[in-house]
């Protein structure tokens, strides 16, 4: 029921997302990415403005998504950063048990969502720059174990607390002045640990955030 009720709500932010898209477009803005296929405009044309950012600054920087799943986001961001080396992080068979364990005994999620149905080959197949990008399938943080590499733009998406708090204490160190990690679902209520492990880490390391009204909530850290 709750998942319903999410994509109904997802669904209605999507027509309000769309109509203001509709008026941005008289802004003549060139577009590094297609940010009005999808139910969530805000979340996508802020990856935008990021990427215009960075580019416009020169900033150096690989780019990582830790939680892909199927790729919906994975292919914008290798949209709006053509040609950087691109990490992809996931076990590709949905939640590892460890992960669920924390959320369960916090209490902040049941860990039951399936997000097994898919697969490398097919999340490498919707992306345009597929050469660009290293898949690392498995447990993180011990698939960037040999990760050795800096990054300005990175995307925490795996819903539950300690991968999201590993996520934040591994990328934050190598994130480069003026880039930024993307965490989401910080307003999810069916995850709750989202907004915990931001809370938790920004706290212990004296790190600023601030929330972007997208569809789940993001939470947006720059350096």
């Amino acid at each position: 029921m709750k998942k319903q009720v999410i994509n109904l709500v997802q669904k209605a932010v999507s027509i309000v997302d769309l109509n203001f898209a509709s008026r941005m477009r008289l802004m003549k803005r060139p577009r590094r990415i297609n940010v009005y296929d999808g139910m969530d405009y805000i979340r996508f044309s802020s990856l935008e403005l990021c990427a215009f950012e960075i580019y416009d600054r020169n900033i150096p920087g690989s780019v990582a998504e830790l939680g892909v799943y199927k790729g919906e986001f994975a292919e914008r961001i290798s949209a709006a950063f053509p040609d950087r080396t691109f990490y992809l992080f996931d076990t590709f068979t949905g939640f590892d048990t460890r992960d669920i364990t924390v959320d369960q005994q916090d209490k902040l999620s049941t860990g039951e969502q399936d997000f097994s149905d898919t697969s490398v080959p097919a999340v490498l197949k919707r992306i345009n720059h597929a050469g660009n990008c290293v898949v690392k399938q498995g447990f993180f943080p011990e698939t960037a174990t040999d990760v050795d590499d800096t990054f300005v733009f990175v995307s925490i998406d795996t819903d539950l607390y300690q991968p999201i708090y590993e996520g934040l204490t591994f990328f934050y160190p190598r994130l480069q002045k003026g880039g930024s990690i993307f965490v989401h679902d910080y307003n999810n209520d069916g995850y709750k640990g989202a907004k915990k492990a931001v809370r938790d880490f920004c706290s212990e390391f004296g790190v600023g955030f601030f929330p972007l009204s997208d569809c789940t909530g993001s939470a947006v850290i720059t350096k």
